[in-house]
């Protein structure tokens, strides 16, 4: 709706992962550093986790963007709450095997040989597993056993771990201790200071065709950032919500009245969660947060219909006005 009005190509901060809008922040760029090295090693376990909304999953896309079709087959696997034996089908069913029954030791073995043909025909497999901090110990452990095909000393197929920190506490299980000793690298995606935060809007806004000077104040900026608390996700909702304002308000920049503004209209929604209620401590424990992404993608859902429903008053008053304007005229010549 917006995109006309600010002369933008594409909307520069919608929620779904694109990585055409990957911005390199130093963690983003920390964390795909990590996995391009694993990729290099062509074995062992490489393990990021981040905060809800951080930039997980369109820092895989990235990779994937980046991959060498002919030499690596990759899949992706986001996970839910998986047993031992459901992991092991999820994994086949992401390497794209067909009708996966049987039992346990039947499934393992059609894993085993689709394996053995990709490495005969000079192709690794990746695996990439996001979301993990859903998986039981068992079902890690099962992923740890997948590592044990190989070819001579050449492990058949390497897996990289996507997850909320809470994952962290999964890994440090006493019977997660032979995975452990496999992982050759792991890093903890941050947020972004005030600094990145400004320069990822600004970056996202140039990607989107944004031509003009700066459309955000500076105080409209470090009002972001405090909201936000550096998170790309709570980024990308808050500044949609004021390209929206400013499209119906038709302001040619935004500035700090506006954020507090539309931060309290959110702050209203039923279905917004506000980053400072979605980040708690849990009995010392890491933070979880089982309903946040689920009531984001609600406030989205919601936006898109307040967007129509703007467009079609705005269309509809627009004919008002023009009929009013011939009806003038018509009277005017009579």
């Amino acid at each position: 709706m917006y995109e006309a009005y600010y002369h933008l190509t594409a909307k520069p901060f919608q929620l779904s992962p694109d990585p055409s809008f990957f911005y390199g922040s130093k963690g983003h760029n920390r964390a795909m550093s990590y996995l391009e090295y694993g990729l290099h090693q062509g074995e062992g376990f490489i393990i990021v986790t981040g905060e809800i909304g951080a930039g997980k999953t369109t820092l895989v896309r990235n990779l994937f963007r980046k991959l060498p079709g002919d030499k690596i087959i990759a899949a992706h696997l986001v996970s839910t709450q998986l047993d031992s034996d459901d992991i092991l089908r999820m994994v086949a069913a992401a390497l794209g095997l067909k009708d996966i029954e049987g039992n346990k030791v039947t499934v393992l073995r059609r894993i085993e040989d689709y394996l053995r043909e990709c490495s005969a025909r000079q192709k690794r497999v990746l695996l990439v597993v996001d979301e993990a901090q859903n998986l039981t110990a068992k079902a890690v452990e099962e992923l740890r056993m997948l590592s044990n095909f190989q070819v001579g000393e050449k492990p058949l197929m390497q897996s990289f771990l996507l997850g909320q920190p809470e994952f962290r506490d999964t890994l440090r299980g006493e019977d997660l201790l032979q995975l452990r000793q496999r992982v050759i690298a792991s890093y903890h995606l941050g947020a972004m200071d005030e600094a990145e935060t400004r320069a990822y809007i600004e970056y996202r806004l140039r990607t989107a065709g944004w031509q003009g000077a700066s459309l955000f104040t500076d105080d409209a900026y470090a009002a972001i950032h405090q909201f936000s608390k550096g998170i790309p996700r709570m980024i990308n909702t808050l500044c949609d919500r004021l390209l929206l304002m400013g499209y119906l308000d038709e302001l040619k920049q935004i500035g700090g009245i506006q954020v507090n503004q539309v931060i309290d209209e959110m702050r209203q929604e039923m279905a917004f969660v506000d980053p400072e209620e979605a980040i708690k401590p849990v009995g010392g424990a890491s933070r979880t947060v089982a309903n946040t992404q689920l009531a984001l993608e609600l406030f989205e859902q919601r936006l898109n219909k307040i967007e129509d429903s703007v467009g079609n008053v705005l269309k509809l008053s627009r004919q008002i006005l023009d009929l009013a304007s011939v009806k003038r005229i018509v009277e005017e010549k009579h």
